[in-house]
């Protein structure tokens, strides 16, 4: 068997000193091992806003804004917070036939009216303390006051204070940005490969926290000019990340056990990979063929050597040159 035989580029080295030959030919070795490997691709994303997070708030009656609390587009509400505070002839008559239909079903014992004309203001869209203080105060009132479905943040407005409104017109849109969506930009050619990913790492430049995200769906739509889908994930949101950032994602999936070598313990050579393997004989090396993948800064080895091997680590042009002259490739 053909091996590299350190001694004898030693000894092209014998005007230098002890030291200097030390240092410029040590040759380190590792061991091939087995680890649990992740598999990597980055991408490029952006935030936007989570759709399932809107709420739109629509009358079922007209009217005219009288008090107007959320003034201001972005202002920041709470749930069950007041909006607004409106005036409805529509809300106002239904009002007074609840409190008549009250008194009224209270003699004759008739619950059936008064269920139908609770019923009625319930699906108007009152607020059920209101209706409910209709009948404590014996007074209808003239104001309703509108309030908000869900926490989030006032992102569009469509009236101000006195105006009027129609039923059915959107006054607000309240989004929670308690989760985000981060859409990335796949090739169609990866979109296998990403259908099996349980985790996404996602960074932005302006924030030095990561986040984890998870995959929402892969829309089933390709861009006719560029062949590439949206992968849609979520974010759970800290209140620091806002629809219109761009992020960084590292898409990774665990792929098992495997053997693997640092980048440096192999050298490409004719189209080949090449690893020095140790012999039997003390600082003898010979060059085996390897079938490698690179990940990151290893290689995954698949064929051509086995867990437990001794390979040369550095020095590999050294390596590679004695090769040659005693052509073991």
């Amino acid at each position: 068997m053909k091996t590299i035989l350190l001694t004898l580029l030693l000894g092209l080295t014998l005007w230098a000193d002890q030291a200097k030959v030390t240092q410029h030919f040590n040759v380190v070795t590792t061991k091939v091992k087995k680890e649990d490997v992740r598999l990597s691709r980055k991408y490029y994303g952006y935030v936007t806003v989570d759709e399932s997070k809107v709420s739109d708030v629509v009358p079922r009656f007209s009217g005219y804004v009288e008090k107007l609390y959320a003034d201001k587009l972005y202002k920041y509400v709470k749930k069950g917070e007041p909006l607004a505070t409106v005036y409805s002839p529509e809300v106002f008559k239904a009002k007074d036939e609840y409190l008549r239909s009250y008194r009224y079903g209270k003699r004759q014992n008739a619950p059936g009216m008064i269920k139908s004309a609770k019923l009625k203001l319930l699906l108007l869209g009152v607020a059920p303390s209101e209706v409910d203080a209709v009948v404590k105060k014996g007074s209808a009132g003239e104001l309703t006051t509108i309030y908000a479905p869900r926490s989030g943040y006032i992102f569009s407005k469509s009236v101000n204070e006195g105006s009027s409104f129609k039923k059915g017109g959107k006054l607000f849109a309240i989004v929670s940005l308690s989760d985000v969506w981060i859409r990335i930009k796949v090739n169609d050619t990866d979109i296998e490969w990403v259908r099996g990913v349980k985790r996404f790492d996602v960074s932005f430049d302006g924030l030095k926290k990561g986040y984890k995200a998870a995959l929402d769906i892969i829309e089933p739509k390709l861009g006719l000019k560029e062949s590439r889908c949206t992968v849609r994930t979520v974010v759970q949101n800290d209140g620091e990340v806002y629809p219109g950032m761009y992020a960084k994602v590292e898409a990774s999936k665990k792929v098992g056990e495997r053997l693997v070598v640092p980048t440096s313990a192999a050298i490409r050579k004719n189209g080949k990979y090449y690893a020095f393997l140790a012999t039997e004989f003390k600082g003898e090396f010979e060059p085996v063929e390897v079938k490698v993948k690179r990940i990151g800064d290893r290689y995954i080895v698949e064929k051509g050597l086995k867990e437990g091997d001794t390979i040369v680590e550095s020095a590999m042009f050294m390596m590679d040159s004695d090769a040659e002259i005693n052509s073991l490739y």
